[in-house]
């Protein structure tokens, strides 16, 4: 049984490591995550025959409950709000792992106080084990905490704080008393020392909440990443915990995906990780007061209406769709399918520009676009895209900003310089669709939106795309 249990969760393993292979191009993310979620069926199967379970109906009870939530959720949340979601079960993952482990050590304190000691099968609360209790408690209080703060930022329910000096010293001080605290827990008896895990576990809690509350908006894809990678760290160290070879494999590869998909965003962003979670927003770094922003683009903005924007893409021959978070939040992804295949029954090239970090989450853009059931063929990344900008005789930009600022790469003082960025700019003629000129994440003006070769559609992405639509039938 030893064996079969091992063999599973190799299997498992191998599962897992395909799944997440299959998620790295829109083409095969659906058969990725279905065989991740094989994976998982199989590692929770050899995990309920590995322990010695006293009664399955609790264990029952808590599966049928958890699917009907989560189909529920799977179901009604729309894509616009993915990226609250994927931060949510990010939280619920490090709390899992913060109850579990925390279950274990109330266990093991139980199993001690026996007359025969530890329980046969249960491992020993030696060295070995009081650091992988601690990371699996501590990372777990964090994840649980730093997650939630981070779906309040994405639901715009809390914005930056005015002090952000305040919450760097509260850092600081949390992890100078959580090094003391778990040092002196491993080196003398865990068992004994409850309370200052008691402790311990509140300072993470507050922890969490101080990391992530000062992290602008701009830097939330890299924010659900590291939150991703650290659920992850926290399971592995559940895993050692309970001496759950599974639990140790399945975290330790979300734990190392979501480390270099973090990597990546900050790439992306041209920010070091350091920047990101110690630097503030980015917003705030800019210091752009409304009355500066307004005064950027006072009586430099050419404005257009659908009619003019139909007249163009009606003469065009290559057209490149620009998706951001504007995008997302008037859900006007299927609009923007049914535009660009309108333009292609007129023998028009259509095109879709992914930059890594549009939206709020890694994907963001390409998971709204597959719901629209676009052509996978057609979205293209940005090394790839670049270049095809200068042969690009329309590019409309549907409710994306930093991603498409000439400043990343012209102005040495701007935050985002640097920032590799979709080099709109260099189409023949740029659609800008957009709400407002207010600023996007970064909290700085755009100067795409004001170049010669720029035309802007004030309103809502669905409604304008609706418009340009008819009028392109009216044609």
């Amino acid at each position: 049984m030893h064996s079969f249990i091992n063999f599973a969760y190799l299997v498992a393993a191998v599962l897992f490591i395909y799944g997440i292979k299959g998620m790295t191009t829109p083409k095969t993310a659906v058969r990725g995550n279905q065989l991740s979620a094989i994976g998982m069926l199989i590692a929770v199967i050899a995990a309920l025959l590995e322990q010695n379970v006293v009664s399955y109906l609790y264990i029952i009870m808590g599966i049928l409950i958890g699917a009907a939530i989560g189909t529920f959720l799977a179901k009604k949340v729309q894509m616009t709000s993915m990226p609250e979601m994927v931060a949510a079960l990010n939280g619920f993952g490090g709390g899992a792992s913060l109850l579990v482990a925390s279950a274990n050590y109330l266990e093991m304190q139980k199993a001690a106080s026996m007359p025969m000691g530890v329980i046969m099968g249960m491992p020993e609360a030696n060295t070995q084990w009081a650091i992988a209790l601690i990371f699996s408690i501590l990372i777990g209080a964090i994840t649980l905490t730093g997650s939630f703060v981070a779906v309040g930022k994405l639901m715009g329910k809390l914005g930056d704080p005015s002090s952000i000096g305040m919450f760097k010293a509260i850092v600081k001080v949390c992890i100078v008393l959580l090094l003391a605290g778990a040092c002196y827990f491993v080196y003398t008896d865990p068992l004994q020392n409850t309370d200052l895990l008691i402790v311990m576990v509140v300072i993470c809690l507050l922890l969490g909440v101080a990391l992530v509350i000062p992290i602008g908006g701009a830097d939330m894809p890299v924010v659900i990443a590291l939150l991703n990678s650290y659920s992850g760290l926290a399971g592995s160290a559940t895993g050692f915990v309970l001496g759950n070879n599974g639990l140790i494999i399945t975290g330790s590869l979300v734990g190392a995906s979501g480390l270099i998909l973090t990597t990546i965003m900050c790439k992306a962003m041209n920010r070091s990780l350091t920047n990101v979670l110690f630097g503030g927003s980015m917003a705030a770094q800019a210091g752009v007061s409304k009355d500066e922003n307004d005064a950027f683009y006072e009586g430099k903005v050419k404005v257009t209406s659908a009619d003019e924007v139909a007249m163009l893409l009606d003469s065009a021959k290559k057209v490149v769709f620009v998706p951001g978070y504007g995008l997302a939040v008037a859900q006007a992804q299927h609009a923007t399918r049914e535009l660009a295949s309108m333009l292609q029954k007129h023998g028009i090239d259509v095109k879709y520009a992914i930059h890594p970090v549009a939206g709020r989450m890694p994907g963001h853009m390409n998971v709204l676009l597959a719901e629209a059931e676009v052509p996978y063929e057609q979205l293209v990344e940005m090394d790839a895209i670049n270049p095809e900008f200068a042969q690009t005789d329309v590019a409309i930009v549907l409710g994306a900003n930093d991603v498409t600022n000439p400043a990343a790469s012209k102005d040495p003082n701007s935050p985002i310089f640097g920032m590799p960025i979709l080099e709109v700019a260099n189409a023949k003629t740029v659609i800008v669709v957009k709400r407002g000129l207010s600023p996007g994440f970064a909290g700085i003006p755009n100067e795409l939106f004001i170049n010669e070769n720029s035309l802007m559609v004030h309103g809502d992405a669905k409604l304008v795309l609706q418009e340009i639509i008819g009028a392109m039938k009216d044609l």
